[in-house]
C-alpha cells in the first residue's frame, strides 16, 4: 500500500469520550471502557510485528486491527460496566455485582468476541497469502479485547466498587426493566405494528442494497493516489503524454519463438490496443516477450475485456501476464471466493447461535438480517466509491472496489453485528425463561439493551469514519463500510427488524425439534 496512513484513531477516541460521558454520566464509569480499549489495543500493536515475522501480513493491518480493537474494547467493557451499575441500582453489594456481571454479561462477550474471532479466522481459507497475517492479528486484537473486558474490566470495578457513578456530570438512572424508557416506548411502537416495521425494513434495507448488483471489483494503481501526490502526477502526465494504457503494459509471453513476430502482428490489429512493443527472445531461446499497450487505463472495464479477449483468441502457447493481468486475475478470483467465504461464515454463525440459543428461527433470522443489512452496506459502499455519490463530500474519485475490500469488510462486520445481535437476544431470552410470555420478553429486552447498543453503535461509527480523514482512499473504504455497516444494523435491523420479527414469531422464537433438544450441548449467554 502506497503513502502514508495518518493517526485517525484519537478522533474516534475523543467522539467515545462523549458518548460514553452522555451514556453513563460519570466520568469515572466512562473512564474504564476507554483504559480498558487502550490497554488491549497496545498489546494487540505490540504482537503484530510478531505475526507479521512468521506469516505475510498486509501493511494496512496494524491500521485496522487499531480500528477493530478501538471499537470492539470500548463496546465490550461498555456492556460489562453497564450491567455492573445494574445489579447495583438492584441492591446487590460489589462482590455480588462483579459476579453477576461476569456471569452474564461476561458470558456474552466471550460468545459474541468468539463469533467475530471466528469470522476473521474465516479469512485464512481464501488462500491469499497477505490475508493470512490480518486474520490472524485482527483475531488476536480482539481475542485481547475480550480478555481485558472479562478480566481487567471487573479488577478495576473492585477497585472502584460504588464509586462507579463519581464525578457525574449529571444525575442518570439505572436500567429497569419495568421503567418506561425511551426504548420501551419505541419497543410498543414497534409491537402495534410489527408487519409495518418489518416490510418497511426490509424496503429500506433492499433499496439501499440494489447498487451492489453492480459493485466491480479491481486492483488499484497510482491513478487512486492522493492527488498532488508524486505518485499520482507521474500516472497522470504518463497519461497525458502517451494516453491511459501507458500506466498499465499487457506482457505477452510467447513459448513458440518462431511465431512471436505473427503473434505481435495479430495483437497489434486488436481492438483496444494502442501499441505493441517489438518481440524479444530470451538468450536461451525458449520464449519471446513483447509488450502491449491498452488504449483504456489498467482499471478499466475495457482493458479487463481486452484481456480476455487475447486469452480467447490467441493460441494456448501464448500468455498474457504483467501487473495489469495479474490485478484482472485477482480480483475475479477474489469474486468467485466470495460467496462460498460468506456461506462458510454463516453456517458457522448459525451453528454457534443454534447451539447457545437453543432455537431453529433465532439463528436463521439472525444470518439473514446480517446477510440483508452488509448488503445494503456493499450497496452504501458502491455508491459513494464506484460511483461517486457525495464524493465531492468525502473526497473520493470514483473507481472500482477493491477485490478484498468485501471479503475483508463482510468478515469483519458479519462478526461485530453478531455482537448486537448477542446482547439483544440474550436479554430477550433471559426475560422469557423468567415469564414465558414472547410479547413481554421483546418489550422488556429492547428496554433494558436499547440505551447501551446504541452508545457503542455510536462509538463504532466515530470510530470507523475517523478514519475518512485518511488520504488513502483504501483506507477510506474500509473505514466507510464499516461505519455504514454498523449504522444500518444497530438503527434498521437491532432497533426494528429483530423486534419486529420476534414478534410476530410468538412462541415460535424459540422452536426446537426434540433431537436437537438432546443433541445440543447445554449453553447459556446472559445478556449485556
Amino acid at each position: 500500500m502506497k503513502g502514508a496512513v495518518p493517526a485517525t484513531e484519537g478522533v474516534g477516541l475523543a467522539a467515545a469520550v462523549v458518548i460514553l460521558l452522555i451514556a453513563f454520566g460519570s466520568v469515572v464509569a466512562m473512564g474504564l471502557p476507554i483504559i480498558s480499549a487502550l490497554i488491549g489495543i497496545g498489546l494487540s500493536l505490540s504482537l503484530i510485528p510478531v505475526v507479521s515475522a512468521l506469516l505475510p501480513t498486509a501493511d494496512f493491518t496494524s491500521t485496522v486491527a487499531a480500528m477493530i480493537g478501538l471499537g470492539v474494547g470500548i463496546d465490550y467493557a461498555l456492556f460489562m460496566v453497564t450491567r455492573y451499575r445494574a445489579e447495583l441500582a438492584a441492591g446487590r453489594d460489589v462482590t455480588q455485582a462483579i459476579a453477576s456481571a461476569v456471569r452474564t454479561s461476561g458470558r456474552a462477550i466471550v460468545f459474541a468476541g468468539g463469533t467475530v474471532v471466528v469470522s476473521l479466522l474465516g479469512l485464512l481459507l481464501i488462500g491469499m497469502d497477505f490475508l493470512k497475517g490480518f486474520a490472524v492479528a485482527s483475531s488476536l486484537t480482539v481475542a485481547i479485547a475480550v480478555a481485558a473486558a472479562i478480566t481487567l474490566v471487573p479488577a478495576l470495578l473492585a477497585i472502584i466498587g460504588r464509586r462507579i457513578d463519581r464525578l457525574s456530570i449529571h444525575r442518570r438512572g439505572h436500567v429497569d426493566v419495568h421503567r418506561d424508557n425511551l426504548g420501551r416506548r419505541w419497543g410498543r411502537t414497534i409491537q402495534r405494528r410489527p408487519v409495518t416495521a418489518v416490510i418497511a425494513g426490509a424496503a429500506v434495507l433492499l433499496l439501499a442494497g440494489i447498487p451492489v448488483l453492480g459493485m466491480r471489483l479491481a486492483v488499484s494503481d497510482e491513478g487512486n493516489d492522493p492527488v498532488g501526490s508524486t505518485t499520482r502526477t507521474a500516472y497522470d502526465r504518463l497519461a497525458e503524454g502517451f494516453g491511459p494504457g501507458f500506466n498499465g503494459p499487457l506482457l505477452v509471453v510467447v513459448e513458440d519463438v518462431k511465431a512471436a513476430d505473427s503473434i505481435a502482428s495479430r495483437v497489434r490489429t486488436t481492438h483496444g490496443v494502442a501499441f505493441v512493443g517489438q518481440p524479444q527472445t530470451s538468450p536461451d531461446g525458449a520464449i519471446s516477450i513483447f509488450a502491449a499497450y491498452p488504449t483504456t487505463s489498467p482499471q478499466s472495464s475495457a482493458t479487463e475485456h481486452l484481456v480476455r479477449t487475447l486469452r480467447d483468441e490467441l493460441p494456448s502457447t501464448v500468455h498474457i501476464g504483467g501487473q495489469t493481468a495479474s490485478g484482472i486475475d485477482f480480483s475475479a478470483f477474489m469474486g468467485a471466493r466470495l460467496p462460498w467465504f460468506i456461506a462458510a461464515v454463516l453456517l458457522v454463525s448459525f451453528l454457534l447461535l443454534l447451539a447457545v440459543f437453543r432455537s431453529l428461527l433465532v439463528p436463521l433470522k439472525a444470518v439473514v438480517l446480517n446477510l440483508i443489512s452488509i448488503g445494503a452496506a456493499y450497496g452504501a459502499m458502491v455508491a459513494v466509491f464506484q460511483w461517486g455519490w457525495l464524493s465531492s463530500v468525502f473526497n473520493i474519485e470514483p473507481a472500482p472496489i477493491e477485490p478484498w475490500a468485501p471479503m475483508m469488510l463482510f468478515a469483519i462486520v458479519f462478526g461485530l453485528s453478531m455482537d448486537y445481535e448477542v446482547f439483544l437476544l440474550s436479554a430477550i431470552k433471559e426475560r422469557y425463561d423468567q415469564t414465558g410470555n414472547n410479547h413481554v420478553a421483546v418489550l422488556d429486552g429492547l428496554s433494558t439493551t436499547a440505551r447501551v447498543i446504541t452508545a457503542a453503535a455510536a462509538i463504532m461509527v466515530c470510530v470507523f469514519s475517523s478514519f475518512m480523514v485518511a488520504d488513502l482512499r483504501s483506507i477510506k473504504l474500509i473505514g466507510f463500510g464499516l461505519a455504514a455497516a454498523v449504522f444500518i444494523d444497530a438503527t434498521i435491523v437491532r432497533l426494528v427488524m429483530v423486534p419486529a420479527t420476534m414478534e410476530l414469531l410468538g412462541r415460535w422464537n424459540w422452536w426446537l425439534p426434540r433431537r436437537l433438544q438432546r443433541a445440543l450441548p447445554a449453553t447459556q449467554v446472559g445478556h449485556g
